[in-house]
């Protein structure tokens, strides 16, 4: 199989791969929606506007910003990545593991956010984890070339260890993922895995995006998953908690929000780009059994900045209620 200067697949080959992962069927469909939405503002998921997708917004909001000559500290301040901790109690988890460590990484915009991957690269160097996931929007647009995104991925990547999950966000192509699989990212395209430890198991799903494109199946992803073990649902965007619990996982790890990005003093959010309440716009939070987490991202979106909102990854330990 041949590649480009850059190592990665050629068109013709990341479609043959696509077919063989996927099915004709469904790589076709995929590929289909992302041309039919291709730089809309409007599409078909949880939240038909996308605002991503109208440039003049972002020229907007960053001469606002350099008018108030608040640009330059918002732009170090997105370089700033901050590692976080966030513990998970269930009485359903497995004694053996009782522990066990998840990195959690978000809403990279590899591409767009330099000074941001660079640390994010730095901190991850030296952690102690179990297994590695990454819950979308690896390109910085909606649209367009996602090689750039790609080999921003790969350095990233040399960083990372051990076993890594992901799935794609409303910014990714579906013709990311042969290359993102032969760099070690095991996609999750609603599939799941089992994870196995000392003779016991937990299982780990992951959904397409359900935010624009509207490709999720929560129920394929769950289809012949035990309903009385642990499971752990990796959804780009939170605004699927109410399918999530109903379905029966356990934990919810997602995304999308950046947390508002611009934020007021205190950190609340001028816009939050998503249908939930705001509780569940970062950090963790709790929906009926369920316990989530909304991870602000490490990447910055549109505009490269952000305030009162720092970027983040987040290591979430799993501990045993009771």
């Amino acid at each position: 199989m041949g590649t480009d200067s850059a190592g990665f697949l050629s068109s013709d080959e990341i479609d043959h791969a696509l077919e063989s992962r996927l099915g004709r069927v469904h790589a076709r469909q995929r590929l289909g929606i992302e041309k039919d939405h291709e730089a809309q503002a409007f599409g078909q998921g949880l939240t038909f506007f996308h605002i991503e997708n109208i440039p003049a917004s972002h020229v907007i909001i960053e001469a606002i910003l350099r008018l108030s000559g608040t640009y330059w500290r918002g732009r170090a301040n997105a370089a700033r990545v901050r590692l976080r901790t966030n513990e998970v109690f269930s009485e359903r988890l497995p004694a053996q593991f009782e522990g066990f460590t998840i990195l959690h990484l978000s809403d990279l915009h590899a591409d767009m956010s330099a000074g941001a991957m660079a640390e994010a690269a730095r901190l991850v160097s030296g952690l102690q984890y179990d297994l590695c996931v990454l819950t979308g929007d690896y390109r910085g647009r909606t649209y367009g070339p996602f090689h750039p995104c790609l080999r921003d991925m790969r350095r990233l990547r040399e960083a990372l260890s051990g076993d890594i999950y992901g799935v794609l966000g409303n910014h990714d192509t579906i013709l990311m993922v042969p290359d993102l699989e032969r760099m070690g990212v095991r996609m999750l395209l609603n599939e799941h895995v089992e994870i196995e430890r000392g003779g016991s198991q937990m299982f780990l799903a992951g959904i397409d995006d359900a935010h624009f494109y509207r490709v999720d199946n929560i129920e394929k992803a769950a289809a012949a998953m035990p309903q009385d073990q642990f499971s752990i649902l990796l959804s780009h965007t939170p605004e699927t908690y109410r399918q999530a619990s109903h379905a029966g996982f356990d934990l919810l790890l997602a995304g999308h929000t950046h947390g508002g990005q611009i934020c007021l003093p205190g950190g609340t959010p001028i816009i939050l780009e998503s249908v939930l309440p705001r509780s569940m716009g970062r950090g963790p939070w709790k929906y009926r059994g369920m316990a989530g987490y909304t991870s602000v991202g490490a990447g910055s979106c549109g505009v490269p900045v952000r305030f009162n909102c720092p970027p983040e990854i987040t290591l979430h330990r799993l501990r045993r209620a009771g």
